[in-house]
């Protein structure tokens, strides 16, 4: 897991770290989650908004306003719009996924919770789920909050993220791992 202070020396984590402050002086930690859940998803589902936050060529203004659309229409706080429209201003939306896992890091950890990554080649069933978090929750000692992705590449297998540490055991690690020792041995 990621120290305060590993965090607070990335841009995402200082913008991260000051939300989650100015949240917390709201009690709003939930809602400004929920909102960066909500617009993270919107990263994620559009190719568009990713090159619009990526684009060293938008204007800050453009890109402000596009923001304040997107927040309107999702229904996104005024806190968090806010915020938002703050990134935009100041340049900064090409590292918005990293300051909302940084926020998101630091209310699990205000709850207790780890934030754990699982990364498969098929997605999982809700049992299987079930059953990862409880092995996980054992091995951290704490609560363990799972977020899933499905990479096709990985053939088999899966790849877990907690915290600091990571577990590969891919089977397109594993034949990575094959080729290279039958090359070494050759």
């Amino acid at each position: 897991m990621a120290t305060d202070e590993t965090m607070t020396a990335s841009v995402a984590g200082r913008y991260a770290s000051a939300l989650f402050d100015l949240a917390k002086e709201q009690n709003a930690v939930p809602a400004v989650e929920a909102d960066l859940v909500t617009f993270d998803g919107l990263l994620h589902e559009s190719e568009d908004l990713r090159n619009m936050v990526r684009s060293p060529i938008i204007s800050a203004d453009e890109q402000g306003k596009a923001i304040a659309a997107l927040a309107s229409k999702a229904k996104i706080s005024a806190l968090s719009a806010s915020f938002l429209g703050l990134v935009a201003k100041n340049r900064r939306l090409f590292v918005l996924a990293e300051i909302i896992k940084d926020f998101r890091t630091l209310a699990a950890r205000a709850r207790g919770e780890v934030p754990a990554e699982i990364t498969s080649a098929i997605a999982l069933s809700d049992a299987q789920i079930a059953t990862l978090k409880e092995t996980l929750k054992a091995s951290a000692g704490k609560d363990v909050v799972l977020t899933t992705k499905v990479d096709p590449s990985l053939l088999g297998g899966l790849i877990v993220k907690i915290g600091s540490r990571m577990v590969d055991s891919s089977l397109k690690t594993k034949l990575a791992n094959l080729s290279f020792a039958l090359k070494a041995g050759a």
